[in-house]
């Protein structure tokens, strides 16, 4: 046979495989049934050829035991969280990998963090020198509200002095469940823009009037700037730092990570139009229908951002999933 030929059969093979076993097993086990086809990829691949291709499990027994030893292994490093806890963790670095995948990670700084659902005054945060691309579920730092940790046996650290804005947030605005805070190329340069986001686009007239402005006062480290914050973020959940870049707020992960993308694609494309010559400024009748009809499209039933959050943790889980340990 053909060794291409022959390679597209293995790898259908593995699909249907997958398929059959999320089936049995349920999406919960997807991460232990995705690690154990792919060690038996590397171990058994040309042995279970033929056994793939009709539509049997291969090497069912030996894969039987891999999960098990993978469930034993989870097990043991897991069960100090929560089963809430611990879903926070995975949506949490599931979420740093995309932005790493996209591109908006700055070295080892910035930050991205949420409550711990079943542990008031508990929150997530990325261990302080870890790339986004590194980070997984066991790494997050837990703190409390004042940026100390309170998961002693991580060894990692904690960028206290970045999470001051974070921890002001989070406390004082009760939906503020999920924070972002990046310093992307767009979003930095239209928040030093004079006017800062202007409605010239599609993606800018969806935001038109939901964003809040706060003056560059330096790096965001001393306590006495958070009444200014909150006073000038009013009912807005989307903070432009001028001179600085966004912070975005959300009731969940995914709502925060779809209205960071909006805002995202908005400023590009602002950058990229502001090149060219003289914009064309949308009016506020068109802007108010825009936003009114924008909602016809979403889909009752389903939790803000949930269907893009979804679509781009299967990209990730692509690259590599070990987010999920």
């Amino acid at each position: 046979m053909h060794r291409t030929t022959q390679t597209r059969r293995i790898r259908k093979g593995f699909a249907a495989a997958m398929r059959c076993f999320v089936r049995r097993a349920g999406s919960k086990r997807f991460a232990i049934i995705q690690e154990a086809v792919r060690k038996l990829r590397q171990n058994a691949l040309k042995k279970d050829v033929a056994t793939i291709a009709s539509g049997a499990l291969p090497g069912q027994d030996n894969l039987h035991c891999l999960g098990r030893m993978t469930m034993a292994t989870a097990y043991k490093t897991h069960n100090q969280y929560s089963e809430a806890e611990w879903a926070a963790r995975q949506e949490l670095a599931a979420c740093y990998r995309i932005f790493s995948m996209f591109g908006w990670d700055e070295l080892i700084f910035n930050h991205i963090t949420v409550k711990v659902p079943d542990e008031h005054g508990a929150f997530l945060i990325n261990p302080y020198g870890m790339h986004f691309g590194e980070i997984t579920a066991s790494s997050l730092v837990k703190i409390d509200a004042d940026g100390n940790k309170v998961d002693p046996d991580n060894p990692w650290a904690v960028n206290r002095a970045g999470f001051v804005q974070h921890s002001l947030f989070h406390r004082e605005l009760p939906d503020a469940h999920a924070i972002i805070h990046t310093h992307t190329t767009a979003t930095v340069a239209v928040s030093s823009l004079q006017g800062g986001l202007q409605p010239i686009n599609f993606y800018a007239c969806s935001l038109e009037g939901q964003i809040a402005y706060h003056d560059f006062e330096g790096i965001t480290v001393r306590e006495e700037e958070g009444v200014r914050l909150l006073e000038n973020l009013g009912d807005k959940r989307i903070l432009m730092l001028r001179n600085h870049g966004p912070v975005v707020m959300a009731k969940s992960l995914p709502a925060a990570f779809v209205k960071y993308w909006l805002l995202q694609r908005a400023c590009e494309h602002q950058m990229e139009t502001l090149k060219m010559g003289q914009p064309i400024v949308v009016g506020e009748d068109v802007i108010a229908v825009h936003q009114r009809d924008q909602y016809l499209q979403q889909t009752t039933g389903v939790a803000p951002g949930q269907f893009e959050f979804d679509a781009m943790v299967r990209k990730v889980d692509k690259i590599d999933a070990s987010w999920r340990d």
